[in-house]
């Protein structure tokens, strides 16, 4: 009996040895074995059917698709004089040479831009620099419909014109009302460049305010990462949700390509822009007749002023609004309506929506002491392009 109790003891012990042995290097092998389990090192796991396509987790094409409807190509033609020999260096000569009969030649030039549906009844709004001086005007919408369009007025101080079709079904686009673009926005820049189609990019608002670029008298872009391009020009830059954010105005390149500085007038600007022009036809703007000049830290010194903020009057025009109010050359201007002047460009932006006919009163400083008087503000002149 102990004999057998030991043969059966020494049996078990070599069974259970076998069974880890294959449980360690062979799991599979048990798995039709009743009561085999894995090793808690490899759970199993739910397969998922490869045939289920997951969703993407993030995407704005909601917004595009919102948006792009509302975005045109712009197509101008006009003639142009073309010279048929090289110009003189000299502007006289130039002027000259160019009225001489037969020294050039007519020929007709294309332009391509983009513009925006703002309203239902067709006015869009686009660069007044993709129109100038076009003498026809053809828009094609995203449907594949194309039709000409009218120029109902133009604003070469902030380079928007408003262009008006005639077409049922149209989409506008939303305004951006709830808020000013801020840096760090997520933006969208859609329009035609270089004429390839409508086209989509993406970037973010890399700063706002901009001015002192030369291209317009009265700058205060946003600035954007989003590509831009030749062709770019008076299409949409719109939010993440679909609504108008500025209209794409300008890149900075030295190749004609896009470097990641690009620029757009913003969307409010361009609102009450639309609104005059619709109205009138054009843009009035508040008018004091004087050139403002900023003041450096010299100046500062120079004039024994403790802060550099505000404006000098480098010249005024006679019989001109500030002149008749009593303002004179070397007037340090600092606030106008109580507000704060800081430089020439915001001196400019702060008198541009005063209404011609009231009164502005302005702070200045003469010989050191402070001064206020009341300018009754005028109308700017129209610029006089040659």
């Amino acid at each position: 009996m102990r004999r057998l109790w030991l043969l059966f003891a020494q049996t078990v012990t070599v069974c259970l040895g076998i069974l880890f042995i294959v449980a360690t290097l062979r799991p599979e092998w048990l798995h039709g074995v009743p009561g085999a389990s894995k090793p808690a090192s490899q759970p199993e796991q739910p397969v998922a059917p490869i045939a289920a396509a997951q969703p993407p987790q993030w995407s704005l094409a909601d917004a595009v698709a919102r948006a792009t409807p509302s975005v045109v190509n712009v197509y101008t033609r006009k003639h142009v004089n073309v010279p048929l020999l090289p110009l003189p260096a000299d502007p006289e000569l130039e002027r000259l040479f160019r009225e001489v009969p037969g020294f050039s030649r007519r020929k007709e030039s294309t332009n391509l831009g983009s513009g925006v549906i703002v309203r239902p009844d067709g006015y869009i709004l686009t660069n007044y620099h993709v129109i100038e001086a076009a003498d026809s005007i053809e828009v094609a919408l995203s449907d594949g419909r194309e039709t000409r369009a009218k120029l109902v007025g133009a604003d070469p101080e902030s380079d928007l014109a408003v262009l008006k079709i005639d077409l049922p079904e149209l989409h506008p686009i939303a305004f951006n009302d709830r808020k000013p673009a801020r840096t760090g926005d997520i933006v969208l820049a859609i329009g035609n460049p270089f004429g390839v189609g409508q086209t989509t990019t993406m970037g973010i608002v890399s700063a706002v305010g901009r001015n002192r670029l030369g291209i317009n008298i009265y700058e205060n872009f946003i600035q954007t990462d989003a590509a831009i391009n030749p062709g770019n020009s008076g299409g949409a830059l719109i939010d993440a949700s679909g609504r108008l954010v500025g209209i794409n105005t300008a890149i900075y390149s030295e190749t004609g390509g896009s470097l990641g500085i690009g620029f757009a007038i913003p969307a409010q600007a361009a609102q009450n822009i639309l609104a005059q022009i619709i109205e009138t036809g054009s843009v009035t703007r508040g008018w004091l007749g004087i050139e403002p000049q900023d003041i450096t830290a010299d100046l500062a010194k120079a004039f024994g002023l403790k802060q550099d903020h505000g404006v000098i009057i480098a010249g005024v025009l006679r019989n001109g609004p500030a002149w008749a109010a009593g303002v004179r050359v070397g007037d340090i201007v600092r606030e106008i309506d109580g507000a704060e002047v800081y430089d020439s460009i915001g001196f400019l932006n702060q008198i541009a929506p005063l209404k011609p006919g009231q009164a502005a009163r302005v702070t200045l400083l003469r010989n050191g002491k402070p001064v206020q008087l009341d300018i009754k503000v005028g109308t700017r002149p129209p610029i006089r392009r040659p």
